[in-house]
């Protein structure tokens, strides 16, 4: 054999089954499908939780209390190590610098800030939490923290 004469191994290519074109094709009539029934006819298919017409039980089991999930707030969250690698002297931490800096990946993300690591830099931190650990290092290493005030509570003024 010569180097370049190339061959897929030994049922790599398989034939494509084409059914439901007559008797004669060994894959007519029913077209492997069985006789009759849901599954026979096309779109007969049911949906996740269907249980034969039998109510099903997501809908038998009491729907009771309540659920704050729609309404919860999802933070990103950086630690002042983060900060003391990627911020200089005097620099502004917000939203479009985290960007810049590639720590973050969206600008309509909320922010918090935790305490862990230390800071020795002078850093204006501008953000929407800040834990108290936190808020006492920035403040320690001679920095300023402001902390934005949530939109309901702007709506409610």
């Amino acid at each position: 054999m010569a180097d370049f004469e190339l061959h897929a191994p030994a049922g790599a290519n398989k034939k494509k089954r084409i059914v439901g074109r007559g008797s004669s094709s060994g894959r007519g009539t029913t077209a492997g499908r069985g006789n009759k029934g849901q599954q026979s006819r096309s779109g007969g298919k049911t949906y996740v939780g269907f249980e034969g017409g039998q109510m099903p039980l997501y809908r038998r089991i009491a729907q009771r209390g309540f659920s704050n999930y729609p309404f919860k707030k999802v933070y990103e969250v950086f630690n002042l190590r983060d900060l003391e690698a990627k911020y200089s002297d005097g620099e502004t931490v917000d939203r479009e610098s985290l960007v810049k800096k590639g720590l973050l990946k969206k600008t309509s993300a909320l922010l918090k800030i935790l305490g862990d690591g230390d800071l020795t830099k002078k850093l204006t931190v501008n953000v929407d939490k800040v834990s108290a650990s936190a808020k006492e290092k920035i403040e320690k290493a001679g920095g300023s923290v402001t902390v934005a005030a949530p939109a309901e509570e702007k709506a409610d003024k």
